[in-house]
């Protein structure tokens, strides 16, 4: 003979585990109907991508010291800025690949960002105001640090990494006449110990005959 409290305690129970059950089955179907206007809501079609252009790169050459002229097919955005961005981290894509012509790891990350200003007029004058968007420009290029204390030292190996860029900016934004580095946002006195990033390198020194030496 089962107690009445028992069968109470029992029918309570049994009340509770089905409306647990309606309540668990109410949610499941809650969240398959958000599933499905999710899928609906979803794009169906691939987000636009920047279209390939041919982009030219002066790729340093350690064997001869060298700046040789190469043009590979990219996505490159309208964006000046980020445009710069693009062609430099495929340069450095070069740099960092195991038959690298020049080797400095980092690949693409090892820019961060590329700034455009009005170019100063040489002898330090202030830049000139009256064709903002057409005048010369100065890029301002912010590497990583890790890229900087990785780097190979030495005077030629420095000098083809800041030459190369240099070059390669203004191959693909004639209007970048001058450049200037920073590391992790902030000046630094030497890419690698001897190359200097205090100063200002001009675009003129890079652009060189095919094939000519340092």
């Amino acid at each position: 003979m089962i107690p009445r409290h028992q069968k109470y305690l029992f029918g309570i129970l049994l009340a509770a585990s089905l409306a647990m059950g309606v309540t668990l089955w109410q949610l499941r179907e809650h969240a398959h109907r958000q599933l499905l206007a999710g899928q609906d809501s979803a794009p169906t079609s691939a987000p636009e991508v920047a279209p390939a252009e041919e982009a030219t790169m002066l790729v340093a050459s350690d064997s001869d010291g060298s700046l040789r002229t190469q043009s590979f097919s990219l996505p490159l955005p309208a964006d000046p800025g980020a445009r710069a961005r693009a062609v430099l981290g495929k340069l450095l894509e070069l740099y960092a690949a195991p038959d690298a012509t020049h080797a400095a790891p980092g690949g693409a990350a090892s820019v961060t960002q590329v700034f455009l200003l009005p170019a100063p007029q040489i002898g330090g004058a202030a830049p000139s105001q009256s064709q903002p968007q057409t005048g010369p420009q100065m890029a301002v290029v912010n590497l990583t640090g890790s890229f900087a204390d990785s780097h190979p030292s030495g005077i030629e190996t420095e000098m083809l990494t800041v030459l190369s860029i240099s070059g390669t900016l203004h191959a693909n934004l004639p209007r970048v006449t001058q450049v200037r580095f920073l590391v992790d946002g902030k000046e630094r006195a030497t890419l690698a110990g001897h190359a200097d990033l205090t100063r200002t390198y001009l675009t003129g020194v890079a652009v060189q005959p095919e094939g000519a030496h340092l």
